[in-house]
């Protein structure tokens, strides 16, 4: 199977290469670390008595971001267990890096090819692999169950539109979901679409979601004023923030806040979306280029790391990726710092967040047609404005808490793991008679 799964992946690399071939070289992306996304790179060195090895896989920025607490929780928690954060992306590598690199390692994940998924495990040596949300692939799955090694889903979520993808290829799959070891959802909904995919019930719980917690509730003032001096913002006249936009909702902002002394800050969810985003935004400033005031009142924050501060300036709150359908971007730290937010009508990624802060009338969500109308009566509203941000935050509040769950399932999971030193059985739907963690043959050996 290994074999089949690498000559298919192959064929359609070669059959889709002038797609991803130009759109990687067109963005930049084709410099990417190639050597890592192949399964090269240093070999971890071996733990102590004691030690245990926790793989935690997030894809990217916003995964990578979802787990700050719960890696922080973990390394006070459970100091014998070393944290390995392995990430997809260029974007997510260099988050994670700066996070994390200090203290924990920090790896690429590489092609679900069987032989660069070997590498990785050969290099790392996890007891335990837990995948951030869900990002389930066939050869990882098969290698680890092949070396005994637990793999569950945290923080899981599963759109529908994902999920009816799943079930069209289902019988391709050999099963995967069946070997996963555990999965903790965000909600019910997700639940019942993981036991649709043929995750059995006693492995499924659901926990909440992480990104409550990770939500601060104070602002940065300082920061803040950093970013308004750097673009040189007029903090006399109202500002919109539009955050992780796409390249179709630029000219839709624009229109939406056309009213002259309104001001308008842009941050596209992707660097290779900036230029794009600066043609449309006329007369912008751009953070990158160190531009001071704009004459059209447009800014454009095509920059890492800054859109909380962006958020604390803004009196209304536009979230990006939801007037177009790509699934929504997260509107949870907006809503924690105490603003006016207003979403699109595509919030699947979200999806149970949104319904959460609608139920208890704390974000406005409206269509394109909609969109300029939401911006000028919450402008012109300060009363409405403070009563969304009001209870916004309370919702937040309400629903902190996940992260101490994870936590605490993934310590009982690597109390289940076994390493080679304590000779400790995996469960057994996880676990290979005959085989060692390394893939080889040979029987473990037995508590004496």
């Amino acid at each position: 199977m290994p074999f089949l799964r690498d000559l298919i992946y192959l064929l359609a690399a070669l059959i889709t290469a002038p797609i991803w071939l130009f759109r990687m070289v067109q963005t930049g992306k084709i410099r990417t670390d190639w050597k890592g996304r192949f399964g090269f790179g240093p070999t971890l060195p071996a733990l102590s008595d004691g030690g245990r090895r926790l793989l935690l896989h997030a894809v990217s920025v916003g995964e990578v971001n979802a787990v700050r607490g719960l890696v922080s929780e973990l390394h006070r928690s459970s100091p014998e267990c070393h944290l390995v954060i392995s990430v997809t992306t260029d974007t997510g590598y260099a988050r994670a890096m700066e996070l994390y690199g200090a203290k924990f390692s920090v790896v690429r994940y590489p092609f679900d090819a069987s032989f660069a998924v070997r590498r990785l495990l050969n290099r790392v040596h996890p007891d335990l692999v837990a995948l951030v949300e869900l990002e389930v692939w066939p050869n990882l799955l098969a290698a680890c169950r092949h070396r005994g090694i637990p793999v569950g889903v945290i923080n899981g979520r599963l759109t529908e539109r994902s999920a009816r993808r799943y079930r069209k290829i289902l019988p391709l799959l050999g099963g995967m979901f069946r070997q996963l070891a555990f999965v903790a959802v965000q909600d019910e909904v997700y639940a019942e679409r993981f036991r649709a995919l043929g995750v059995p019930e006693d492995r499924i719980s659901v926990a909440g979601t992480m990104k409550w917690d990770n939500a601060a509730l104070a602002l940065d003032p300082a920061a803040a004023d950093r970013l308004a001096d750097a673009l040189g913002l007029d903090r006399t006249r109202p500002l919109v923030v539009a955050g992780s936009t796409a390249p179709d909702e630029h000219a839709l902002l624009v229109s939406a806040v056309s009213t002259p002394e309104v001001q308008l800050l842009c941050a596209p969810r992707k660097p290779e979306w900036f230029a794009a985003a600066a043609a449309v935004l006329e007369g912008c400033a751009r953070r990158s280029r160190g531009d001071r005031g704009s004459e059209t009142g447009r800014f454009l924050l095509d920059s890492i790391g800054e859109l909380r501060a962006a958020y604390a300036l803004a009196d209304v709150i536009v979230i990006g990726r939801t007037f177009v359908p790509l699934g929504g971007s997260d509107m949870i730290e907006a809503a924690s710092l105490g603003k006016a937010v207003i979403v699109g009508p595509h919030t699947d990624n979200f999806q149970s967040i949104v319904d959460e802060l609608l139920k208890h009338n704390a974000i406005v969500q409206t269509d394109r047609n909609g969109l300029a109308r939401e911006v000028r009566r919450l402008l012109g509203d300060r009363a409405h404005r403070d009563a969304l941000a009001h209870k916004a935050r309370e919702v937040v509040m309400a629903h902190q808490g996940a992260t101490s769950r994870y936590a605490r399932l993934l310590e009982s999971q690597l109390r289940h793991a076994t390493d080679e030193k304590s000779g400790q059985k995996y469960p057994e739907y996880n676990r290979r008679p005959g085989v060692n963690r390394d893939g080889e043959g040979g029987e473990r050996r037995k508590k004496s």
